[in-house]
């Protein structure tokens, strides 16, 4: 049977082939002369957020195709599956409602006749009182002592949300409180941070909700160990609180019943940051702060779900997408925010956007029929422009970017994020225009311009505007993986790594030696020769 409703298949598809052939003989600054009002046209106003894409290769008849494209592939009745707790995970046949852990808890969200907001309030007051008590100097260590660093051992959709917020809402923090990230399996973070907090004063939140993620449990133990030789097990049961639904396991390690706390299977690891797993951010900002932050992720919800698209930022940002990616053929996606608090959001958008739509099958187990997922990446401001815009300018791949700026210093600096605000302009202007034929002797010296960029621009970074900001990219990747006919909520390609690693630990010590896959043998065995005589 013929879908008539997956995106390659569908008039809107063809008709976009159509006009990107056209546009791509169009510079982008012949669209901005046939029309010098275009920023009112390609410009939209959501909550607290700018969406400029005035210097994209397009034009209101390619809009207008897109918009089709998301009407035909059945975006809006998504949008309402996945708000009203379906099953849209379907490969593990689960809802996707990180949209519940930033919902009024006076707003019911039924799932299978059962209300969720209940349970999502539950924790939040759970989490609020560990982060007053935090802030009020009431939380101790097993001595007695007031905890003056808090430790988040996690990876993953565990990790690096937290940090991306904290590093974000640093003017935020409470000064009082020492904030640390361990996440690797190596030892070097942990080997690090343990150099630098005290046993007495240090709480350690584990995130794991398995309670299995081999990276995270091999540095728990070690925490567990590094506690106990000081406290025993007391210090343990006084500095240690989980994120997990693994009962079993936790009552193995020794956490207190009173400092578990649950997440839920409906809620995606990359998604997460809203839940308790976001528990460090809330301990480092204080809960007041972290409301904001889910009040302003709840304002991008309430825009995205009622909108129209032609002025809903999420989807609007990922028609964008869709059309850079698959029809302009852009390979990857840069993510360029001007503003040093943002330093870690590429980091972040990599795991959102590739995990999720980083898909070669269909949600129905078919090969998909275009391309998916760029590769994202960026860094912040200045310093790219000093590292890979080069590329940007002159290279000869399509790249799409998302320029990001707020207006207001959040240091108080004003002047120089001035400064920062007159660089970001002058980059979208320089890769949308180029410079003029003959402007130059050299043709080394020459830009060709028509590199297309978006430009969000916002007021202020503060909790609220950083909700914004997540939501609307999770939203943006969800309406993408819509388009694309892949699963945005599951990763079983993560998997097959974590198999293989977990059999050849033996081999990598010497332990095991025998029956080593003929494709790394030579390796390992060059690898065990170069480790420590004293541990061969």
């Amino acid at each position: 049977m013929i879908d008539a409703s997956y995106a390659p298949r569908t008039a809107a598809w063809q008709a976009l082939s159509q006009q990107a052939t056209v546009l791509s003989g169009i510079s982008i600054e012949s669209l901005f002369d046939s029309d010098p009002g275009r920023f009112d046209s390609f410009s939209i106003d959501g909550p607290g957020l700018l969406l400029d894409f005035s210097r994209q290769r397009l034009d209101a008849q390619a809009v207008s195709s897109l918009l089709d494209l998301a009407d035909r592939t059945g975006v809006a009745r998504r949008i309402e599956q996945m708000f009203a707790g379906e099953p849209v995970n379907n490969t593990e046949d689960r809802p996707a409602l990180h949209v519940a852990l930033r919902r009024p808890a006076d707003r019911s969200l039924p799932v299978e006749g059962s209300d969720v907001m209940p349970f999502v309030e539950a924790e939040r007051a759970r989490m609020r009182a560990l982060a007053d008590e935090l802030e009020d100097g009431a939380l101790r260590g097993y001595t007695g002592e007031p905890i003056a660093d808090v430790v988040n051992i996690g990876i993953g959709g565990s990790d690096l949300g937290v940090v991306m917020a904290v590093r974000a809402l640093s003017e935020y923090r409470n000064p009082d409180v020492g904030m640390h990230f361990v996440s690797n399996i190596d030892g070097v973070e942990l080997a690090h941070v343990l150099e630098r907090v005290a046993p007495a004063t240090t709480l350690f939140v584990i995130c794991s909700k398995s309670f299995t993620t081999l990276e995270t449990l091999t540095n728990a133990r070690v925490v567990r160990a590094w506690l106990a030789a000081r406290g025993g097990d007391a210090a343990v049961a006084a500095q240690c609180v989980a994120v997990s639904t693994n009962t079993e396991a936790m009552d193995e390690f020794g956490i207190a019943p009173d400092r578990r706390f649950a997440i839920w299977d409906w809620v995606g690891g990359r998604f997460s940051v809203w839940s308790a797993v976001g528990l460090a951010l809330a301990l480092a900002i204080g809960w007041r702060n972290f409301e904001a932050m889910l009040a302003g992720g709840h304002s991008m919800d309430e825009h995205f779900r009622h909108t129209p698209f032609e002025r809903n930022l999420p989807v609007m940002l990922a028609l964008i997408g869709i059309w850079n990616r698959n029809f302009l053929n852009a390979g990857s996606h840069a993510v360029l925010p001007y503003d040093d608090h943002l330093s870690r959001l590429p980091a972040f958008l990599q795991q959102l956007e590739m995990e999720s739509n980083g898909k070669s099958v269909r949600r129905n187990g078919e090969p998909v029929e275009c391309p998916t997922c760029p590769v994202v990446w960026g860094e912040s401001g200045s310093n790219a422009q000093h590292s890979f815009y080069q590329l940007l300018h002159q290279g000869t791949d399509p790249i799409s970017i998302d320029f990001l700026l707020p207006a207001e210093s959040g240091v108080g600096r004003q002047a120089q994020q001035d400064l920062a605000a007159a660089n970001c302009l002058a980059q979208t202007l320089a890769l949308a225009a180029g410079d003029q034929p003959g402007a130059q002797d050299s043709p080394h010296r020459h830009y060709p311009g028509s590199r297309p960029s978006s430009l969000l621009l916002f007021e202020r970074l503060d909790p609220a505007t950083l909700g914004r900001l997540i939501a609307l990219y999770e939203h943006k990747t969800f309406v993408q993986g819509v388009i694309w006919d892949v699963n945005s909520f599951d990763q079983w390609g993560v998997e097959l790594g974590k198999r293989l690693a977990s059999g050849l630990e033996g081999a990598v010590s010497g332990e095991s030696p025998d029956g080593e896959p003929t494709a790394i043998a030579g390796a390992l065995d060059r690898l065990r020769g170069l480790r420590p005589r004293q541990t061969r």
